[in-house]
């Protein structure tokens, strides 16, 4: 049968007008509505029942109470086809209500603001929304229940080519999404209040939308599927098809590069750096100083920018095979290049991304999960004058290198070891058992590249437990160091330095990647 009657009750009133006009006159739907919702119909000259009129009862407790009714849940519960329930409602005067448009109070924008108070938050946590929106899908046999104002079109679309009417099938599609909704709704309140009140932090609600199939996952035989709004983050512009890995190697490429403002390219092969460069003009002459680090770990790997990728560029890169390419934008010449290259996988980042960053870091454990905060900002760099624990004091260009080096290191497998001057890389060892081996992999990799480490500084992601692993550097020449420190043997290691009149600086924090 035709939709008769709808309630509409939103906070996002994007598209509201023009759907309830087509409610109203393409099919002459009795519009039911609340509050500000109401007076934004009667402002656009659409006739409306306030919910209030048709309960008989007013909006109480500064409207936290006015669709907590029979006569409302009932209009939306009853069961059109048995007998039964028609009595009642006829005794008890419930008409039915055969639409229902709700979009709920905004918790989740509300709580994401960094000044909210709790009475904020708990006020925009929304009661007679979710109840309507249940008791509509729970009855989707009879009842068309919109939760989402971008469904506005494909309801009346729906409506056009069947009367005025919805199918079972697509209503059966709009209660499962308000399920999913409500579960999310719920789960972020739930996680919010957790987090508010000191020692409940008792469970952990996650609702993810599936996103897609991915090509696989570590191996071609492991299936792996992709949940979440990753689409909002990155653009596939072009390629094969994403796989796991490619996710991985996507967001440690993201990681590496959110981390520096100067123009700057890096490259990555298995979620490792292995070359990073920067240049204030050119975008190639950076990719050079990455390149030269490791000029076999681009082969299959990411390349990662903060500026747009240029035509020069593309042209260099275009001439060695690579897997991802990921920037904020290319330019039409730099696209149509890589173009060419019908596999390569080009990524857009997108400025979602930059708001993404202050996720959680979310890993599988035994039997559940863990959540821990994400390491998106180098730490100790502030103020590192007043760090510096040997008698030599660090040279500006020393500073400036091993600013660079410190936000490179952050982003290397532990144990991590990186050699650089203040523009470029020049050996990086990468997830060694102890420290020293990461060191010498890294002198090795440099002599590999036939590139000289004398004046170079040296970033150790966590402390040296012993002096061997800086003795190591000394020898490969290097004069100056950062680290967290932190060791019993801080003095045997500040010793050596001294010795070799290396200057060296403890930031105070670790920064282990496992």
């Amino acid at each position: 049968m035709a939709i008769k009657r709808a309630l509409l009750s939103v906070s996002d009133k994007s598209g509201l007008i023009e759907f309830a006009t087509s409610l109203h006159n393409d099919y002459g739907i009795e519009l039911l509505s609340t509050g500000g919702t109401a007076k934004a119909l009667r402002e656009a000259g659409l006739p409306v029942i306030d919910v209030s009129e048709f309960t008989g009862a007013p909006e109480l407790f500064d409207g936290r109470v006015k669709t907590l009714h029979p006569k409302v849940h009932g209009g939306l519960l009853q069961v059109r086809d048995d007998s039964v329930h028609q009595q009642q409602a006829k005794e008890n005067d419930i008409p039915q209500i055969d639409l229902v448009c709700v979009n709920l109070y905004p918790f989740e924008e509300t709580i994401a603001k960094d000044d909210v108070t709790l009475e904020e938050a708990i006020e925009n946590i929304d009661i007679g929304g979710p109840s309507m929106l249940r008791s509509a899908a729970k009855n989707y046999k009879f009842v068309t229940v919109v939760s989402d104002s971008k469904d506005y079109d494909r309801i009346l679309s729906e409506m056009k080519e069947h009367d005025g009417d919805t199918t079972l099938k697509f209503r059966e599609t709009l209660a499962i999404k308000v399920f999913t909704r409500t579960t999310e709704y719920d789960g972020a309140i739930s996680n919010y209040l957790s987090g508010a009140a000191e020692g409940t932090r008792s469970r952990l609600s996650i609702t993810l939308p599936f996103e897609r199939e991915l090509r696989y996952g570590d191996n071609p035989h492991q299936f792996a599927t992709l949940y979440g709004n990753f689409g909002e983050c990155f653009t596939q512009l072009q390629g094969k098809e994403l796989s796991y890995t490619n996710i991985l190697d996507i967001e440690a490429a993201g990681d590496i590069i959110l981390d520096y403002s100067r123009p700057t390219v890096a490259i990555l092969k298995h979620t490792n750096p292995c070359g990073v460069g920067q240049h204030d003009d050119d975008l190639r002459e950076a990719w050079n100083k990455a390149f030269a680090t490791d000029t076999q770990a681009p082969f299959g790997g990411v390349i990662v920018m903060n500026r747009p990728m240029t035509e020069p560029l593309a042209r260099v890169i275009s001439q060695i095979f690579t897997d991802v390419i990921i920037a904020p934008d290319f330019e039409p010449e730099a696209r149509a290049i890589l173009q060419k290259k019908k596999n390569l996988r080009l990524i857009k980042m997108n400025d979602a991304y930059l708001t993404a960053k202050k996720d959680h870091v979310i890993k599988s454990a035994p039997g559940g999960i863990m959540v821990m905060g994400r390491d998106h900002t180098p730490l100790g760099l502030d103020e590192m004058e007043s760090k510096v624990v040997t008698k030599r004091p660090p040279t500006e260009e020393e500073m400036r290198a091993m600013r660079f080096a410190w936000r490179v290191v952050k982003n290397v497998k532990s144990n991590a070891i990186v050699y650089a001057l203040a523009d470029r890389t020049l050996g990086i060892g990468a997830g060694q058992m102890s420290r020293v081996d990461s060191s010498r992999i890294a002198v090795w990799k440099a002599n590999e590249a036939g590139l000289s480490l004398k004046g170079s500084v040296i970033a150790s992601d966590a402390m040296f437990p012993f002096a061997d692993g800086l003795d190591a550097a000394i020898e490969a020449g290097a004069t100056a160091c950062i680290q967290p420190g932190g060791s019993i043997r801080d003095e045997e290691v500040i010793a050596a330095a001294d010795e070799a009149n290396l200057a060296m600086v403890f930031t105070g924090h670790r920064h282990f990647r496992h």
